[in-house]
């Protein structure tokens, strides 16, 4: 009944078949309804007073793809099959597998992916997103290839896509302390406020940056990402994603992140009226 009046339907008329939504899927893909969404209820005038327009930061996760490594098969054709069954075992021991010579014949998108040394390696997407630094709200989201330059490519295309105008400051960790990357935020008008990775190379950025307490303020309010990406794998189950293909795991994500934002935008709406 809750069900019926929610979506408008009488008691006796006829529940949608699932297929209604399945067919009309790929149109919701093409028309990129998810960062449209997203994007107008960023523009809402209720909400952009909630917004900055001068102080941002970025960051990536991994998505866990909803394929098995048994899929991770040689692109060849090669390798030696499961055995019988309908979850048959394979053996890998002694192959040695990359995203180079193997594939996933369940989801061709995702990629075999560590995240630190000493970590199992899992099949991958990688998201991505962009939040203010004054309430921690998502403007942007994304989902790509899980590689090891794909946070710092999915970085500069979202902030290249930001409207220009005035230089913005840009928080980050330390895996954005390139000089390709750095060098990519000046030429977009932004400042990098990335953590100094001195530890295995020279930093990209020098005390002409750090000296700044904006650049101490851009790094102690970018942690507040994590709290999005949290909110997303538990609450917006992204943890593992359902779909297949980088542009439906896309789309998911996306409207995660606008979910994410609506649950915030009452108590902050309330405690700025």
């Amino acid at each position: 009944m809750m069900f019926r009046w929610f979506v408008g339907l009488s008691m006796d008329a006829p529940v949608w078949d699932v297929t209604v939504f399945t067919k009309n899927r790929d149109r919701l893909l093409e028309g990129d309804i998810a960062r449209s969404f997203l994007q107008a209820l960023l523009a809402d005038p209720q909400v952009k007073p909630l917004l900055s327009d001068d102080h941002f930061s970025v960051d990536g996760t991994l998505i866990e793809a909803w394929a098995s490594m048994k899929s991770f098969r040689p692109k060849d054709g090669g390798g030696e099959p499961p055995s019988d069954g309908r979850n048959g075992e394979r053996d890998f021991h002694g192959e040695k597998s990359s995203n180079e010579t193997h594939a996933s014949t369940t989801d061709p998108d995702a990629r075999l992916y560590k995240k630190a040394t000493g970590q199992a390696s899992k099949l991958c997407h990688m998201g991505h997103v962009v939040m203010e630094n004054r309430n921690g709200l998502v403007v942007d989201a994304s989902v790509t290839l899980a590689t090891g330059t794909a946070e710092r490519e999915a970085a500069e295309a979202m902030i290249g896509e930001m409207p220009a105008g005035h230089r913005i400051t840009v928080g980050a960790d330390k895996a954005y302390d390139t000089a390709d990357f750095v060098a990519g935020m000046r030429e977009l008008d932004a400042t990098p406020h990335v953590t100094q990775n001195n530890k295995r190379r020279r930093s990209a950025i020098d005390g002409r940056t750090t000296r700044h307490a904006g650049y101490q303020a851009s790094q102690r309010i970018r942690k507040r990402i994590e709290e999005v990406f949290g909110w997303m794998k538990t609450v917006g189950g992204q943890r593992k994603t359902r779909y297949r293909g980088t542009p439906r795991v896309n789309w998911l994500f996306t409207l995660s992140a606008a979910a994410y934002n609506l649950i915030r935008m009452p108590r902050l709406l309330g405690a700025a009226a």
